[in-house]
């Protein structure tokens, strides 16, 4: 094994390796299914580490981060884009609360390109005024889409009431102000900030040999060091929410919205595997409580539950799409009622073996592919533990009926409350 890399732990066949120099993480999972590899890179940055002024910026550079590095540009004819396509590569990246991921779904044979790219634009990638004023455009587009949307305005909003000092409080996206204004410097000042090999997670699953991969790896990203700084922690922490938050969206629209959010703990909780099974229960299928309550009776249009696991504590919220001119507190009140009865009476063994086995045949499925197997491991990674995927089933299976009951009662209540409604205006 080469010996720039030490060997971490090992979980259900995927092996974690630190490269000794420059502290970056490696994961890997061997599978010769196909003759495909996903090359993924996870920076440990989103727009939880953002702030005012800058809110949206690890978006931006997102968008940035394709227009061109060192070696691989339009100048040099070998533009990030072309230089993987031409290989037949798909290539993308997402932005969210917590962290930051490139990756590329390639032809066993063109992995290198793959990694040999990421590092390069991991710290030569061209952080230019022309190119942030051409993109700048695009994300205020997808800014006005997401304004546009009812749900999504409504979402922004639960979000940015139920927090008020944590910067879950702003969405990825950032404000529009913020997407406008921000300096070119600040967002170089960003860049060079978290992204390092020491605040980042390389994750290669597929059909690959772990010798060569790991030889690739020191090759191209072990000639950069880590960050000359400690990397900021983001340290601060939602106070305990001292009351229920209401407030009203109107605006144009077709119909009512009701939004009732409750504070969850973080990701790594124990608790979270009861919220996910209790997330099921009420709303994952036509055999879930509110579908029987609100659809099969005709009485709601659409109902259902977000919750994600995040690395600080997140939001358990259940959305209802209400008929034209409806009393959106009625709505409100019968879905407390519900929550209300889970707290009282608890659920029936019945539903969580229903629900379990939904969740185990949901999960095998979302794992078929180099790449969802990398994707599921980016949003574990992102919680603060890339174990919680190879775990989750474990976790899961061992959530008995009482526990739901008892997380139920311990946030399911007013005072941790957060309650939206978006009401159509009339024109």
């Amino acid at each position: 094994m080469n010996k720039n890399f030490k060997r971490v732990k090992q979980s259900k066949g995927i092996v974690e390796y630190k490269h000794s120099k420059n502290d970056l993480s490696i994961l890997l999972l061997e599978n010769d299914n196909s003759p495909l590899a996903t090359f993924m890179i996870t920076y440990h940055v989103g727009s939880r580490n953002e702030g005012i002024g800058y809110t949206g910026s690890t978006h931006l550079l997102e968008h940035l981060m394709f227009k061109g590095s060192k070696k691989f540009n339009k100048k040099n004819n070998n533009a990030i884009w072309d230089v993987l396509q031409n290989a037949g590569a798909l290539l993308n990246a997402t932005t969210w609360f917590d962290r930051t991921n490139y990756f590329e779904l390639v032809p066993s044979e063109h992995l290198e390109k793959a990694v040999e790219i990421e590092a390069d634009r991991m710290r030569n990638a061209f952080i230019k005024e022309e190119d942030k004023n051409s993109e700048m455009t695009v994300v205020t587009n997808e800014f006005e889409r997401g304004e546009n949307d009812p749900l999504e305005s409504l979402d922004k909003n639960i979000w940015s009431t139920a927090y008020q000092a944590h910067p879950y409080h702003h969405s990825t996206i950032g404000w529009r102000t913020d997407i406008e204004n921000v300096s070119i410097n600040r967002l170089k000042s960003f860049y060079d900030t978290f992204y390092w090999p020491n605040n980042a997670t390389v994750t290669v699953i597929g059909d690959f040999d772990t010798k060569k991969i790991l030889k690739l790896i020191d090759k191209y990203f072990g000639k950069i060091k880590k960050s000359p700084h400690e990397i900021p922690i983001m340290y601060t922490q939602e106070p305990v929410q001292e009351g229920p938050r209401r407030f009203q969206i109107k605006r144009s629209g077709e119909l009512p919205i009701i939004g009732i959010a409750h504070k969850t703990p973080n990701g790594l909780d124990n608790d979270t595997y009861g919220l996910y099974i209790l997330d099921r229960i009420l709303s994952y299928g036509k055999s879930s409580r509110f579908y029987k309550k609100f659809i099969d009776s005709g009485k709601a249009v659409d109902i259902s539950i977000s919750y994600y696991p995040l690395l600080d504590n997140g939001l358990f919220t259940t959305y209802l799409f209400a008929p034209k001119n409806s009393n959106l507190e009625v709505f409100e009140n019968e879905i407390l009622d519900e929550y209300e009865s889970i707290k009282k009476n608890g659920v029936s063994q019945e539903e969580l073996n229903r629900v379990k086995s939904q969740i185990f045949s949901q999960t095998n499925y979302s794992r078929d592919g180099s790449y969802s197997v990398a994707s599921n491991l980016n949003e574990a990674i992102a919680i603060g533990d890339w174990t919680f995927y190879t775990t989750f089933l474990d976790k899961i299976n061992k959530i008995n009926k009482e526990e739901i009951q008892k997380i139920a009662n311990k946030y399911l209540f007013q005072d941790n409350s957060t309650t939206g409604f978006f009401t159509p205006k009339k024109t």
